[in-house]
């Protein structure tokens, strides 16, 4: 853990995959570097999602939260963020507001940026693939004279805020829901939710599809990451 802490540090003065980084040759080695710093990241996020989480609870566990403005304002903040219409409505609250299995961020993570290599993440920070309906972030190479392409990759400011993004996407986006769901039913019945778990539900996630899953599971595996979700 010392090792990710100090990569954690070296984040915050460099917000993106240090140069270092680039210049390791061995896969293996490489490999490890990626994981040593993207998981504190992952780690601290859903540290921040538990936080939310535990609050939301605790105003929930209050029968006379309505009588109190700033709860109630609370919620409607947070409500607003994780597309949840309702602000009563404690089980939506509690399926969107949730962490991430660790194993499956790393697996995404790879995959989507090439280890870290795109230039999607050299240039605008982006792990995950994240798209926006818009000319304001890093156009695709790829165009065609008779498609009008109206979207480009999005540009974060640093890693942490790619990672803050890809948790939210999964929390709130009606494309995950089967994800939310399988979640909660473990969590309900006290159970563990890995990543392999979690990959089944990522369907949506690729034009892949199928094999997308697999692919995810096998990354997992590989990379003993499952090891992270405990």
């Amino acid at each position: 853990m010392k090792k990710f802490l100090s990569f954690a540090l070296a984040l915050q003065l460099y917000a993106a995959f240090p140069d270092y980084y680039y210049k390791i040759k061995n896969t293996q080695k490489q490999k490890q570097a990626f994981t040593e710093i993207l998981l504190p990241l992952i780690q601290t996020e859903n540290e921040k999602i538990k936080t939310l989480r535990n609050k939301i609870i605790a105003i929930f566990n209050d029968p006379y939260y309505m009588l109190y403005p700033q709860k109630v304002a609370f919620l409607a903040k947070v409500a607003k963020k994780y597309k949840i219409k309702d602000i009563n409505n404690k089980k939506e609250f509690l399926e969107k507001i949730n962490i991430i299995p660790p194993s499956l961020a790393l697996a995404q993570g790879a995959i989507e940026s090439g280890w870290g290599k795109s230039r999607f993440v050299r240039l605008g920070n982006n792990i995950f693939g994240h798209w926006i309906y818009s000319n304001k972030g890093i156009a695709p190479k790829s165009t065609y004279d008779d498609i009008n392409i109206t979207y480009s990759l999005r540009i974060f400011p640093s890693l942490e805020d790619s990672v803050a993004a890809y948790m939210l996407n999964l929390n709130r986006n009606r494309a995950y829901k089967k994800f939310r769901e399988l979640r909660e039913k473990f969590y309900e019945n006290n159970k563990t939710f890995t990543g392999i778990d979690a990959a089944d539900t990522m369907i949506n996630y690729s034009q892949k599809k199928e094999t997308y899953i697999n692919m995810l599971k096998q990354m997992i595996k590989s990379n003993k990451w499952q090891n992270f979700d405990k």
